[in-house]
This record gives structure tokens, sequence and C-alpha cells, in this order.
């Protein structure tokens, strides 16, 4: 860290608690910090595999050492955040104990054993002529993650980023800065004593938005944005960024239940989809019921839902079985909750469940449970979303649930990556060429 990013990092960590402003331009600081991530990736994409392996394992071990003092930056910005009205959603995305601290670092030893992207060879093939062509993996430079509220994406963005060869430039939330800080801390002088190159994990030490629209600007500095966090963010970084830009979208998850789904099945894939941890993307904030499952099992399923705290809203068939929904609005379709609320629309046949999940669904995580394989076949076909599941949670629509050992986001868009984005988002290709002196005509 230079001298300036240095100040600025003391000036929002001080020993008192509290979270005054750096007294450096915040544009000249994401600025100097970009520069120095800039130098690191072209070091850091040379680092061999085991190199970047060790320095993993490194970052894991300084996550558990440095644990108290990361555990006790977060309460005092829980404390904050609650004491400002930060709501009960990202109170929860915010909170660290020692068993999320320990998935973490437990992320960062997978990502270690995951096999190493860089080199691949895609593809290759010989010219008539004689040229070689090979399409090689190798890294996208340096990539910049403005979030929200989520500790643990500080780790996982860097563990990412230093396997795939890439520097990072971390931006997190006003509401999770001194955890933040912390954790990059300890990440960055674990890896920087492994070798890795000083830089290549930076964290902007300032709440001031002007670092934010400065990484949006930072075109030729930054090779790639993604944003993790609310809609209003997200929409912010897509149509102000000059930077190429990742859009980890909201997730207005459904799941609809087949005229032919079990009970006992639907029961469990619902309540863990919506009730496991309401706070999060891959939550299911709509069920969409075929009407003969309705007459049959949804009152004993909203029974269930309402003993587990859900909050029902329901369209006016829906209500009809379930007399203590509140009435569905308009609003409710098109709304990521984050909380123990539960939409309900109880539709004519998967047609029409398809063509709601069009109109309303987000093109995260889509759920059907169903019997039969002709409807499975269907809904996989024709429903338009990043991740769609037969018979199970949308709840796994999860980096290290798919087996990417952690994930810097969620990509609803559909060009470059789509879905949990691991090591293999975090890379673009090359061609190398090689001939013995072609020249054309």
């Amino acid at each position: 860290m230079d001298a300036t990013a240095h100040a600025a990092h003391t000036a929002a960590t001080g020993a008192s608690g509290a979270m005054p402003e750096p007294a450096v331009d915040p544009v000249e600081l994401v600025r100097q910090l970009a520069l120095e991530a800039r130098q690191a990736a072209r070091v850091l994409a040379r680092l061999s595999a085991a190199s970047r392996d060790q320095a993993l394992l490194a970052m894991a071990a300084a996550l558990r050492a440095h644990g108290p003092r990361i555990l006790q930056a977060n309460a005092q910005d829980v404390a904050r955040a609650r004491a400002t009205g930060l709501s009960k959603a990202l109170l929860d995305r915010l909170y660290l104990d020692e068993a999320r601290l320990e998935r973490m670092a437990r992320g960062l030893e997978q990502v270690a054993s995951l096999a190493d992207p860089l080199g691949e060879v895609v593809r290759a093939w010989r010219r008539p002529n004689g040229l070689e062509i090979a399409q090689v993996r190798v890294p996208l430079g340096v990539v910049g993650v403005i979030y929200e509220a989520r500790p643990d994406v500080t780790a996982d963005a860097a563990g990412l980023c230093i396997k795939s060869g890439n520097a990072v430039v971390l931006r997190g939330g006003s509401e999770a800065l001194a955890t933040n800080l912390a954790i990059a801390d300890a990440l960055r002088q674990a890896a920087t004593s492994a070798g890795v190159p000083a830089g290549a994990i930076a964290a902007v030490p300032t709440a001031d938005r002007a670092a934010a629209v400065a990484m949006m600007q930072a075109r030729g500095l930054l090779d790639l944005l993604i944003p993790r966090g609310g809609a209003e963010l997200i929409r912010t970084v897509v149509e102000q960024a000059r930077v190429p830009v990742i859009e980890t979208g909201v997730g207005n998850c459904h799941i609809y239940l087949d005229a032919s789904a079990p009970y006992e099945m639907a029961e469990a894939i619902v309540l863990n989809a919506k009730v496991q941890r309401p706070s999060v993307c891959n939550a299911v904030e709509t069920l969409l019921v075929h009407q003969a499952w309705a007459e049959r099992h949804l009152p004993r399923l909203a029974d269930r839902l309402v003993e587990h705290g859900v909050e029902i809203r329901g369209c006016p068939r829906t209500r009809r079985y379930v007399p203590q929904a509140r009435p569905a609005t308009e609003a409710d379709w098109e709304t990521e909750y984050l909380d123990l609320i539960l939409a309900v629309r109880v539709v004519d046949d998967l047609e029409a469940a398809i063509d709601h999940i069009a109109r309303y669904g987000t093109g995260h995580s889509e759920a059907i449970v169903t019997s039969d394989l002709a409807s499975a076949r269907r809904f996989t076909r024709e429903v338009d979303a990043a991740a769609v599941y037969v018979n199970a949670s949308t709840r796994f629509t999860d980096g290290g649930q798919f087996g990417f050992g952690a994930e810097i986001g969620i990509s609803t868009q559909k060009l470059h990556a789509r879905g949990p984005m691991g090591l293999e988002a975090l890379t673009t290709t090359r061609y190398v060429v090689v001939g013995d002196g072609q020249v054309r005509t």
C-alpha cells in the first residue's frame, strides 16, 4: 500500500472505532490503487500455479489468525448499522461470527485446490498454410468490485482473483467498512508474504461515494467492474460506468408447483428456498401453483409456511385457499423481498407459469417441482434464467454449491459470463499463432 492509501486506511480504522473519512482525495486514491493493481497484475499473471495456491492457503490461515480483530471490527459495524436502521436482511449479510469466518477461510482453501485455469488450451487447430492456432486462457487483468454489506465478498473476490491471476480493487459499502478493511489487511499481508506482488489486493479505505464513481470511470485502469448489492446499486453502476460491467442481478426467483408435484418434495423445497436464509438473492420470492395442486395441497403448505413465520401475499384465487393471506398487488410480483414474505399466485397451467416468469423474473434462478418429464423438459427449454432447476431448491445457485469454491457474483446477463462466476469467468482468452515464416498474400 502506498503512503497515500496507508494514510487513508489509518484514518478510516482509528482505535476509537469511529469512521472518519480520509483526508485524501478519494478520486486520486482510487487512481493510485488502480495503478498499483495494474502493475501488480503483470507480475501476478507470471506467477506459477503453485505460488498462487500457496498464497491462498496463507490467506486462509490469516483469516483464522486475525479472527478476533476481524470479529471486533464487525461488531462495531453491526452496532452502527443497527443504530442507523439497516434492514434485517442487510444486517444478516453484514454479520460475521466464527462459523462464517471459518467458511470464508475454507472457501479460500477450496479455491486453492481447484485446477489452474491459466494456460488452458480451449481449442487448437492447424490451418492449411501450416499456421498452428491455439486459443489459450489468460487473466483479465484488474477486476474492480463494488459491493454492499457483504464482508464475505472481500475474501471470495480476493481469492478468486489471485487464483485466476488478476489483481483486484475492492470497494465495500459504508456499513461494512471496518470489517472489510480488517479482512483485506489480513489477506494482503498474507498474500504479499507468500510472494504475491504488493497492490494485487487493494481495498478502498473510504465510504465516500466519489470513490465508487471513480472506479466506474476508471477506463484503462480497471478491466472489469462487478457490482454486488441491491437493485439501485447495480442500476447505478450499469448506467454510469465507462468500465465494462458484469451485471450481477436482483434475484426475483420463482418456484412453480406443477399439477403432478409430490407434496412432501414440494414442501421441503419451498420451505428451504424461502426460510433457510431469506436475505439472499437465491431465496424464492414468488410461488406459482397449478390450480389442481392448489385445490389439493395449498392450504396445508400455507400453514407450514406460516408456522415458519412467512407472510403470504396472494392473488384472489390463492386467498380462496389461504384466507389469512394478504392481497397481493402488482408490486408484489416484481419485488425481491429478502425477507420472510412470499407472493403466491395460482395459475391455470405450465404455460401460464412460464408467462409469469417471463414477465416478472430477473433471470436469476427459477424452479419447477413436477413428476412429469414433459413439463420438466419444457420448463428448462423455455424459462430464460441463469439457473433453471427441476425438483431442487433455488438456494443452490451459489459458487460453492456448484463446485467453484466461491463466486465473485451471480451474473444475470448473457455476455461473457452467466450464473455463478468462478475462475473461468475471471479469465479471457488470447490466440497464440505459431508459424514457420508464413506471410499473407
